[in-house]
């Protein structure tokens, strides 16, 4: 028995479908693939993030339930601070959602998670690794939800959880307000949770449809897309019941020290500098796009996130073989095949990193 099948019959049969995550390597490159936020912060702000940090106990453990965080958060959206579950980034609180929803329900085999497709890769890859049947729903032709198609999906497949991020991620539009809605009421039994790791770009926030359905739906954030990916940090508001099952399988001391610290500082001192990086990417958007959208063959999908959903005339993949050639590295979703084969997702850059992309991308058609 070799070491590569030792454990094979114990592992998870779903762990074949999937590949640790890989983002694409770094290098010199303009990096216009990942949606993080091209502004850093300005030095004053850095300094006194510093100064904050340079005080942290490292020495000791932190807080284990970031008792101060969770409250500002809980301030900021209006909720109980026992509402709010933390994790490392939006990835975790998703993975810790559905290790919660582990009991299939009576005559089923497996838990379902619903989700529509395309989407943030997480839910499927989330699903697989808990050991539960992912459920894609396609979008329709203008990147919508497809009601009819959701409806019946629900049905069918009894979904623990569904899964709306609006806006989404890739295509950077939001749902008609009416079809979540269609769709939480097709859902009664299930936990319908709106992501809105995009919704600062948008000016659009689900607190209303949460307040609605106090006891099925839920809402995702995360400071990953504002400017502070590095720290990890985001979080689910939860029906109170529910966020307490939940709290239940996160790991002690899941979120660090430091990055409460700079979290807080985030949400509260240094919020200014975070919403006028916000400002600054939606005007880059605008510009962006209407740019892109000169060129011949180029679409442009209407966006309410910090990216652009781009169609390109001819092979994406040699279209982003071209720009990668170039030092820009954009996410091309030619894998996929069918009507994702020719679509780029481009961060919105710095308008330095924007003009570049502008110079290179007409030679790369």
């Amino acid at each position: 028995m070799t070491d590569d099948t030792r454990f094979a019959p114990l592992l998870r049969p779903e762990l074949a479908a999937l590949h640790a995550y890989a983002p694409a390597k770094a290098g010199a490159a303009i990096r216009l693939d990942a949606n993080e936020s091209p502004h850093a912060l300005p030095a004053e702000a850095r300094a006194r993030l510093g100064a904050a940090l340079a005080e942290t106990a490292l020495h000791r453990y932190p807080d284990v339930r970031a008792t101060a965080l969770r409250e500002q958060i809980a301030a900021r959206e209006n909720v109980h601070p026992d509402q709010i579950v933390l994790g490392c980034g939006s990835d975790e609180v998703i993975a810790l959602i559905l290790t919660a929803f582990s009991r299939p329900r009576a005559g089923r085999a497996k838990v379902s998670v619903l989700f529509p497709d395309p989407s943030f890769v997480m839910f499927r890859l989330s699903a697989l690794a808990q050991g539960h049947s992912p459920v894609p729903v396609a979008l329709d032709e203008a990147w919508d939800l497809d009601v009819p198609a959701m409806t019946d999906a629900i049905a069918h497949h009894a979904p623990h959880a569904i899964f709306l991020p609006s806006p989404n991620n890739p295509t950077g539009n939001l749902f008609a307000r009416d079809r979540i809605a269609a769709v939480i009421a097709a859902a009664p039994d299930a936990l319908v949770v709106l992501d809105e790791a995009y919704g600062p770009f948008s000016g659009v926030r689900y607190d209303a449809e949460m307040s609605s359905n106090p006891h099925h739906v839920a809402r995702l954030q995360t400071l990953s897309k504002l400017g502070l990916a590095a720290a990890r940090v985001g979080w689910a508001i939860l029906p109170r019941a529910l966020a307490r099952e939940v709290d239940k399988v996160r790991q002690p001391y899941n979120l660090n020290a430091l990055s409460q610290t700079a979290a807080s500082l985030c949400l509260g001192e240094l919020a200014p500098f975070f919403d006028e990086a916000v400002r600054a990417i939606v005007a880059e958007r605008a510009r962006l796009a209407a740019a892109m959208a000169a060129m011949p063959g180029v679409t442009v999908s209407p966006s309410a996130a910090n990216f652009l959903w781009v169609e390109v005339p001819g092979d994406g993949a040699e279209v982003y073989r071209r720009l990668v050639a170039k030092g820009i590295v954009v996410r091309s979703f030619h894998a996929s095949g069918g009507r994702l084969a020719n679509r780029l997702r481009i961060t919105v850059g710095t308008a330095e990193e924007n003009d570049a992309l502008l110079s290179a991308l007409p030679a790369c058609l």
